[in-house]
Formats: C-alpha cells, structure tokens, sequence
C-alpha cells in the first residue's frame, strides 16, 4: 500500500511540467495494475478516455452510477463503450433509492445533499479505491476556487493514495479545441448551458457570469460531492 511519505520520496521535481499525457504515462509507468482512471462523462472526461485510447492504456476506467444521472449521461456511456470496446466499471451504492428513502426519508438530495453523496458517491469510491494505488480525475483548477490548488500529481489524503490530474492546468478554451479537434462524442447538455454535469435533481444551467460549477447543487452552501477536497 502506498502511503505519503512513499509518495513524496517517488514525486519528482517538474512534474507541473508535464503535457496531460506524460502525467498519464507517468502513471502508467509507476503503478501499472494499481491504476484506475474516473470517469462521470463531462467534458474532461471524454478527453481523457481518448488520451487513454491514444497510449493504448487498458487499466480500468470506472463510473459511479448515483441512479440519478440523467438519461444522456447513460447515452453517453454507451457511445464511448462502444468507441473503446469495453465496458466502463460500475460503482453504484448498496441501498437502492428505495432503501434510501426509507431510512433517511424521501428525496434526500433535498433535504441533506451532503448525506446523499456520501452514500451514493462517496462510499462506493471509497471502498473501491481501498486496493489501488492511484486514480486519474478530470479536474481542472478553472473549474471552481476548492480546485484552484489542484496539482498535476498529489497525495490524496481523502482515499490515501495517489491522485492525477492530467488537465489541472487546462482552460476550457484548451479543452473544447481538443474535442473539436478530435471529434469526440461529448455530453449534449453541455450546449444547454450545463458545463459541470451531475445527478439530475442537483444540476441547473449555468447563468452568464457564475463560475462553471455554480449549477451544482444550486441554493446550498455546496459545490463538491466530497470526492475532491482542494482549498
């Protein structure tokens, strides 16, 4: 199991450096079946999913399934599985919405969005990522202030492992010419106004002037599911 100061001694010096796809090569070359890679079908995850294709990496790439995503989050799904020819892992939650709903009442996202995360997100990832070394996000420092300190390979004190973020210093000019560049299937609410896509009841359109995370869970004092945790 790697551990902090593991991790510390293996870093090296101009990592920031790196293009998106060294910082994954990186990976690959460091913990080979130890790596997994997140993905929730947004922007910067299609850009991966094609970096991924393009070095012909096979580690595993897994989604968490809430059970409220929206419908073209799931068409989505099924056209880059296609693309790749393999499935994409699902990780979903032990209580069905049903079992949920039960237990801590009715539309919890309402009520306790912090909860609902946490068990539809949070413990499945966590417990998940229990026996790998390391796992790439599409996170991006333009996407929101938590993330502004975001560095392209970091210590994950949250899941204790270690955490790449090819596209930390990706614009969101950058990353829409990679995907016209590359004519890559994206998701079709991103040109509804909707440029962080999440569960369905948590996410709005983004008015002009809010930053690209201000659909999300929209009215509460809330802008991440607990999965990143950046000052």
């Amino acid at each position: 199991m790697m551990s902090e100061v593991m991790f510390d001694q293996l870093i090296e010096k101009g990592v920031e450096e790196f293009l998106a796809e060294e910082v994954i090569q990186w990976g690959l070359e460091h913990f080979k079946d130890g790596l997994v890679c997140a993905n929730s079908l947004g922007a910067e995850d299609v850009v991966i999913l094609h970096m991924l294709a393009q070095l012909e990496a096979t580690i595993p790439i897994f989604f968490l399934d809430t059970g409220l995503h929206f419908q073209e989050t799931h068409v989505l799904k099924k056209a880059w599985e296609e693309r790749l020819g393999r499935s994409l892992i699902t990780l979903s939650s032990t209580l069905s919405l049903e079992e949920q709903a039960l237990q801590y009442g009715e539309r919890l996202w309402e009520h306790d969005p912090n909860l609902c995360c946490t068990l539809r997100k949070v413990i499945p990832l966590r417990n998940y990522l229990a026996d790998q070394k390391a796992w790439i996000t599409g996170i991006r420092r333009e996407q929101a202030p938590t993330r502004r300190h975001a560095k392209k390979i970091e210590w994950d004190a949250n899941f204790q492992l270690v955490k790449l973020n090819p596209l930390a210093d990706w614009s969101t000019t950058q990353l829409w010419n990679y995907i016209k560049e590359h004519d890559l299937p994206y998701h079709q609410l991103h040109d509804q106004g909707y440029p962080s896509i999440g569960c369905s009841f948590c996410t709005r359109p983004v008015k002009a002037g809010e930053d690209l995370r201000a659909g999300r869970w929209s009215g509460y004092e809330k802008t991440e599911c607990g999965l990143h945790g950046h000052g």
